[in-house]
């Protein structure tokens, strides 16, 4: 008999629905056909797992074709699938809605266990009968964890053989900067990292210099939500090249025979940097994670992966939120994180500083100086910031000095770093 208490069928439709959304989601779908309490959504599941066991796309069409027109009005016909491919709007959620899943599937199995501890306490020999409930329950309880029990000793063998090892000096990403790589030991894996400055500081710059520094040798996403990818390129294209920004505005009026063969070995040195560059307007965190998803796994995990946003602001909440925007940004600043964790990568995040800057004498930035400060500050595992004394004061002895400010560092100390920028090509360099 039906228990509505035993069964989510939203959380269901919407599991087997995101599926037809992302082309290699299903690889990570570790629900089973018996797992769900729909008929129909049994049958399509099993499909959709037969087709990528042949290799083949999950879409409308293929599972209708895995399915065979003989079966098809057992499940509801082409109208049911194809309602169903078009109710869910997003995949970002579809590891929360598979949870709920395996939740209520584990209520069904743990009844079921019940009913057959009941019957045959009636009559078989209670100590066998309460021996097999247990092991059945407990089957259970291990079909729907994982694996790992918490034990540290297999890490802790681990570490002693880490600590053995030679290792390179710099373990993480490397930003290309001797100072920064010195401090930080380049971007670690896990590291959620935020850089922060007021407009015009150069943070776009900066960030493009160590995206093209890190994709030479790993992987790098330059998600923009300020300006389009061709403007990034023409960007990255005069920093190789050393080719005045003027210039690069009508190539073909300013350039010089010279200028064309450092153009030339720019975008050949772009092109075969593994640089990923996304600008898709109002791109938000469901966008981002998706991307990152399907580079990592084409990637695989022997690759580092530094992920980098500009920046962070730009990035549209929730609706449910939109009434009070720092807790849009706290819900995306955990977004970013939990990315970082999950998936074994770095997420960098620029950010804008709120106006309190400019109303005091030292205008160096701080923590506090962080839009919606609070939950950036506590998330984040690294955070530095872009000061120039030649944008404020004129008569300075050292122009063109960017200070890099690392104002917190959870695994490492803080700082700060000189580096040098020549303007004219947006090109960012160690100071000596």
């Amino acid at each position: 008999m039906f228990d509505p208490r035993l069964v989510n069928t939203e959380a269901e439709q919407a599991a087997v629905g995101a599926l037809f959304l992302e082309d290699g989601l299903i690889k990570d779908c570790t629900i089973t056909p018996d797992q769900l309490f729909s008929r129909k959504l049994r049958k399509l599941l099993a499909a959709m797992k037969e087709l990528d066991e042949k290799g083949k796309p999950i879409d409308v069409i293929s599972v209708v074709e895995q399915i065979g027109a003989n079966n098809l009005e057992d499940i509801g016909g082409i109208s049911y699938i194809t309602k169903l491919a078009g109710s869910v709007p997003t995949t970002a959620n579809f590891h929360y809605y598979q949870g709920i899943v395996k939740e209520y599937a584990k209520k069904r199995q743990a009844i079921e266990a019940a009913k057959i501890l009941i019957e045959n306490a009636k009559t078989d020999d209670i100590n066998q009968t309460l021996r097999e409930g247990i092991s059945r329950l407990m089957e259970i309880e291990d079909t729907n964890h994982e694996d790992h029990l918490g034990d540290i000793k297999l890490s802790l063998i681990e570490l002693y053989f880490d600590c053995e090892k030679e290792k390179e000096e710099l373990l993480g990403i490397p930003t290309g900067f001797q100072g920064m790589d010195n401090l930080t030991g380049g971007f670690q894996k896990f590291d959620f990292v935020i850089v922060g400055a007021r407009p015009s500081m150069g943070k776009t710059a900066f960030a493009l210099n160590i995206a093209l520094n890190a994709a030479e040798k790993d992987i790098c996403l330059f998600f923009s939500l300020e300006m389009p990818v061709k403007q990034l390129l023409k960007r990255a294209a005069s920093t190789i090249g050393e080719i005045s920004s003027v210039k690069m505005r009508n190539p073909k009026q300013f350039f010089v025979k010279d200028d064309w063969s450092r153009l030339s070995h720019a975008m050949g040195k772009i092109s075969n940097s593994q640089l990923h560059i996304f600008d898709r307007v109002g791109m938000n965190i469901n966008y981002i994670w998706s991307k990152v998803r399907k580079v990592k796994r084409e990637y695989g995990d022997d690759k580092r992966i530094l992920v980098i946003i500009d920046y962070l602001q730009l990035i549209p909440g929730e609706n449910k939120y939109q009434s009070n925007r720092q807790i849009e940004i706290s819900e995306i600043n955990r977004a970013l994180k939990l990315m970082a964790r999950e998936m074994n990568i770095v997420v960098m995040a620029l950010s804008q500083l709120s106006r309190g800057v400019e109303s005091r004498q030292d205008k160096r930035p701080m923590l506090s100086d962080l839009r919606e400060s609070g939950q950036i500050e506590q998330d984040a595992d690294v955070i530095s910031f872009l000061y120039r004394d030649d944008y404020y004061q004129r008569d300075v002895e050292e122009k063109d000095i960017v200070e890099i400010i690392v104002a917190k560092q959870r695994n490492g100390p803080i700082g700060t770093v000189k580096l040098g920028i020549q303007k004219e090509f947006g090109r960012f360099e160690d100071y000596r």
